[in-house]
């Protein structure tokens, strides 16, 4: 399979730099699973989508503000991006500069705080900081917006760059899906007989690099830390017995699930997931899905292409290019039932 089966074309214009004054004020394009049809829709319609005993898993993770500016001893100008939060102090960053820092040297972080370069591991750096590193973050980071939003970080993206439901730190990008959700929704949700769970997965940078490889099948994905308790799992047990279906809200919800249930059963679990869903993979938890445009030839166009079909997902893209929705972190949605029988590309028709 070659990952430039997953490419498109999409205009500037429609790459979304800046949320929209309401959360819910998205557009939503419904593909229905079985029969492929596409519904132009509001976001707030997704309620008419919805059926009494459906539950709805949430991903909870908040994101940092884990972008720093700052110079090394000698002067030289640098950028950072925390990665990883190890503990009270360290963390594994992704450093910028036109020579890397060597273990033992100083940066000093603009705003004000100090870091220490401890070691490199590949293309991370494990950074130590003389005070607290997520004070330290609130205090003088940045909110790390994904590359193709190519403005500074502005005040209002504290709020908007976050979901409503946000809770454990430790995020470098947003779960965007749940970007579109407001308390009142949540509540109108709660209202119709729908059942909420809240799984943690915390983002990487990782989720914006791109395929480097030919083929899908040699491609090795980033690792991310998740938890999905037992909560979550009594949660999807009881779902399944009153006959409601289990709606993912993004593909970070989907990662969760679907890594806590790789052999087939969902388990509770807790620690690192480098799962990889595209076309011919199974899933074993997941009956629905509200998530993003996504970029051409990345991991997460494939896993909905996984989940809706080939076929489907690249009309119901194209679809959405010549409908003019706005597309990635602060884009549009869509609601996706599971399609039983998803082709491939290279699946005969």
């Amino acid at each position: 399979m070659r990952v430039a089966d997953f490419h498109f074309e999409l205009p500037e214009a429609q790459i979304a730099r800046h949320p929209l004054s309401e959360r819910r004020a998205s557009r939503l394009l419904v593909l229905d699973g079985v029969s492929g049809q596409l519904s132009h829709r509001q976001f707030a319609d997704l309620l008419e989508y919805l059926r009494p005993g459906d539950l709805m898993v949430f991903n909870n993770t908040r994101v940092i503000p884990a972008r720093l500016f700052g110079q090394k001893a000698s002067g030289g100008k640098l950028e950072m991006l925390v990665e990883r939060v190890l503990d009270s102090h360290r963390v594994l960053a992704h450093v910028r500069s036109s020579k890397s820092p060597k273990p033992g040297s100083f940066i000093l972080i603009e705003g004000g705080g100090e870091a220490e370069m401890l070691a490199r591991h590949d293309a991370l750096f494990e950074l130590r900081f003389t005070e607290e590193v997520l004070p330290l973050l609130e205090r003088v980071g940045h909110m790390p917006l994904p590359p193709y939003i190519d403005r500074p970080d502005e005040d209002a993206d504290r709020e908007r760059y976050q979901t409503v439901y946000a809770r454990h730190a430790g995020a470098v990008a947003a779960p965007t899906a749940g970007l579109h959700f407001d308390q009142a929704m949540l509540e109108a949700i709660a209202e119709k007989g729908v059942a909420t769970a809240f799984v943690t997965l915390h983002v990487g940078a990782g989720t914006f690099q791109p395929v480097r490889v030919e083929r899908i099948e040699d491609h090795h994905m980033h690792h991310e830390w998740l938890e999905v308790g037992q909560d979550v799992v009594d949660a999807v047990a009881a779902c399944r017995a009153r006959g409601g279906r289990v709606i993912a809200v993004g593909t970070t919800s989907v990662r969760s699930l679907e890594s806590a249930a790789r052999d087939g059963q969902l388990k509770a679990f807790s620690g690192d997931t480098d799962i990889f869903l595209y076309p011919g993979r199974p899933f074993h938890v997941v009956d629905a899905l509200v998530t993003n445009f996504h970029l051409p030839e990345s991991t997460l166009l494939m896993l909905v292409s996984a989940f809706a079909g080939y076929a489907e997902t690249m009309a119901a893209y194209a679809a959405a290019v010549e409908g003019g929705y706005r597309f990635f972190s602060y884009g549009d949605a869509m609601f996706i039932t599971r399609n039983p029988a998803p082709r491939g590309p290279e699946d005969p028709a």
